[in-house]
């Protein structure tokens, strides 16, 4: 069967409430762990000027990027939007960069879910933990979008509600002198080292775009969902960065992947009851965005299988659940393998590495579109056009470079892989080229 030609459609479901927690539950992740790496590279001050740097680059980039995704609500977001706009060569390139991102994002907050865990129940191994957790959050999410929707909604709201907690545990004990002890280098290049990590406190709210699909009026609701996540997670970012670094020992944070438990360890004892409960229901945020990008991954993976870019068996639907479940089950089976090949930093700094390249490549799409579609039906423009997309380019071309300069042979890896896509890609189009045809038709009569 010719699934990039045939029909094969998901549930419209989604409200507002749903994509503001999927949004926040995507990223929320990364207010618990991950962007604490950053203070080992820039200190307390230059991590917070890298990070004011990436919140004015996020604000920027999903006013701008709104535009895209209602004009074109298709579950294959970025990769859509740069088919559109450049053809096959140009969505490979935002298909592959947006897989990396999803897939090597996953398994760092799998591995970090495993950590809490263990820093709970010292029995239970981490890594074997967030094997377990694959298999279990791959079932749930095969029992269709309303459901997952609604599991996602409960532990989003948890999380935030947690994040603020803490920071009204930690607020109290905040002394500027801690924040700013010891909190050299400050200086360009530790700023630039530390973006990537920065980028982790907002990395993967895009995902909102690969369930377009299945919104009700996706032209008013994706607006709501991608505004109210954005502004939520600047405020839980900041708060928790700011409060963290001046309540505790910030060199000893920057090393360990649960900074918060160790934070309320810090303030309140370690054999604390609530530091024990903080640490048990701290995983609602690792589960919200590991729940969160596996829905988000598997519709990348099923958006570009539909469209003749990869193996058609992954563009299956269940017919009974009406989810991608191919999709799921080899996404989570790659997510595993790279548990057992890379620590947690390194998954962050290559997911980081596709996304910057997915922000670049969408904000040309943009541009490219506007010039060569100007009667394209767009229900939300970007505000103060070209200023702010033009912004959102710029900073993320030098979260490119920083990341390129700061881990050389990661972003070696990063593009031998392109290069492998672009050879296969070469290969089936030659042999099959109607099926990208095919997929690229599909694409351009959606609005």
């Amino acid at each position: 069967m010719d699934h990039s030609t045939e029909t094969i459609t998901l549930k419209k479901v989604l409200r507002p409430i749903h994509l503001w927690a999927l949004a926040v539950g995507l990223v929320i992740s990364g207010e618990y762990f991950g962007w604490n790496y950053g203070w080992g590279v820039a200190g307390t001050v230059g991590f917070l000027i890298a990070t004011l740097l990436i919140t004015v680059m996020y604000i920027a980039f999903i006013f701008s990027f709104t535009e895209l995704t209602t004009a074109i609500p298709h579950a294959g977001g970025p990769f859509a939007y740069s088919l559109r706009a450049f053809g096959p060569w140009g969505g490979l390139l935002a298909g592959y960069a947006t897989l990396v991102e999803f897939l090597l994002a996953t398994p760092a907050i799998a591995f970090a879910l495993g950590s809490y865990t263990h820093f709970i129940y010292p029995s239970l191994p981490a890594l074997e933990t967030a094997v377990v957790c694959y298999v279990i959050f791959t079932l749930v999410n095969m029992l269709g979008i309303k459901e997952s929707a609604v599991f996602s909604l409960v532990v989003t709201l948890l999380a935030v509600a947690e994040l603020l907690i803490f920071m009204g545990i930690v607020a109290p004990h905040f002394e500027i002198r801690n924040f700013t002890n010891h909190a050299l280098p400050l200086s360009w290049t530790g700023i630039f080292a530390a973006l990537p990590f920065a980028v982790w406190f907002y990395l993967a709210i895009e995902g909102v775009a690969m369930v377009a699909e299945e919104v009700k009026d996706p032209h008013r609701n994706i607006p709501l969902g991608y505004i109210s996540g954005i502004l939520t997670l600047t405020l839980l970012a900041l708060g928790v960065m700011i409060l963290s670094g001046g309540a505790a020992d910030w060199q000893q944070l920057a090393t360990i992947d649960y900074p918060l438990p160790e934070t309320i360890a810090a303030v309140l004892g370690k054999n604390n009851s609530i530091t024990k409960l903080f640490a048990g229901i701290g995983l609602f945020g690792l589960i919200a965005s590991f729940h969160g990008i596996i829905i988000s991954y598997s519709r990348q993976l099923f958006a570009l299988a539909r469209s003749g870019f990869l193996p058609p068996l992954l563009a299956a639907v269940n017919k009974r659940y009406q989810t991608p479940h191919w999709a799921l089950i080899i996404g989570g089976v790659i997510g595993i393998i790279a548990l057992y090949s890379g620590t947690t930093d390194k998954l962050i700094i290559l997911s980081g590495l596709g996304a910057v390249v997915m922000y670049i490549i969408s904000m040309l799409s943009l541009f490219t579109l506007r010039k060569n579609e100007p009667n394209l039906y767009r229900p939300v423009k970007a505000p103060f056009y070209p200023f702010l997309p033009y912004i959102a380019l710029v900073l993320s071309i030098l979260c490119l470079i920083a990341i390129i300069y700061y881990n050389f042979w990661l972003s070696v890896i990063f593009f031998i892989g392109f290069d492998v896509s672009v050879m296969l890609f070469s290969w089936k189009r030659k042999s099959m080229p109607s099926i990208v045809e095919g997929g690229f038709a599909t694409i351009s009569e959606i609005n």
